[in-house]
């Protein structure tokens, strides 16, 4: 037999062997929650448990490292970065590269991913503790980016560039609204706080271990006074979300 012949063969039973697999599965819910939100049935199924599960409910795997959803979302986090880079430079040819890293950061921005989590339904799979809220704008966010590292881990880098450029921007992105979108919550507070000859100050008011991991949690102050606060492994993100947090409130008063 032909070797084109038996690959046309072997791509035909493939499907049929995913969807047995399926059905005969104890995952067999999980795979067709995901099938309805991403499009497909997932290869690995393990790769979205983990995906989803939050370091208060994973198990310790080595001193003090937990089977989370982190190591996910740092793979995750850079497979996103290069396909939305390429998008980009293949979108705006006519465009310098201070529009184009501008573009790039507000679409991977805390506050997008957090939009595009709740957009996919994603907060309905995070496994965590009793107490702990799905809800949570920045855990919904990460669990985008480990998402996108467990698809390009399962289904690889071409099919993983694939989904973003094809469903996830077409579907569920407004470039016009974004290019309009203001991100940089620092500069603006601070530039608030200036006009407004108001004091301002970043504060590290605590610092937390998650897993090997070190968190920042700190506190954007105006005239002393807590107005906003941010966690995160960066101290400049926690300043964005703390910033973030207290634009929120001060536009309220």
């Amino acid at each position: 037999m032909p070797l084109s012949s038996s690959k046309s063969i072997l791509l035909k039973i493939l499907p049929l062997f995913h969807r047995l697999r399926v059905l005969f599965s104890k995952e067999k819910k999980f795979y067709e929650s995901l099938r309805n939100v991403l499009g497909y049935y997932p290869r690995n199924i393990s790769l979205y448990r983990k995906a989803f599960t939050h370091s208060s409910a994973a198990p310790e795997i080595k001193e003090g490292v937990k089977d989370s959803y982190e190591r996910l979302e740092f793979l995750g986090d850079a497979v996103l970065s290069i396909v939305i880079a390429d998008y980009l430079f293949k979108k705006f040819p006519f465009k310098d590269e201070g529009f184009l890293t501008k573009m790039r950061s507000k679409i991977v921005s805390r506050a997008q991913l957090n939009k595009l989590s709740v957009r996919f339904g994603l907060q309905q799979f995070i496994e965590a503790d009793f107490g702990f809220s799905r809800t949570n704008h920045s855990v919904n966010g990460d669990v985008f980016e480990a998402l996108i590292g467990a698809i390009y881990l399962d289904k690889g880098y071409a099919f993983t560039r694939h989904f973003i450029q094809f469903k996830v921007i077409p579907d569920h992105l407004d470039m016009e609204e974004i290019e309009q979108t203001e991100t940089d919550f620092k500069s603006k507070l601070i530039e608030w706080a200036q006009k407004e000859k108001k004091a301002f100050a970043f504060v590290v008011v605590d610092e937390v271990m998650n897993g090997s991991d070190k968190h920042y949690i700190v506190e954007a102050r105006i005239d002393q006074q807590p107005m906003g606060k941010g966690q995160s492994i960066s101290k400049k993100k926690a300043e964005q979300l703390a910033s973030e947090q207290a634009l929120t409130l001060l536009s309220k008063e």
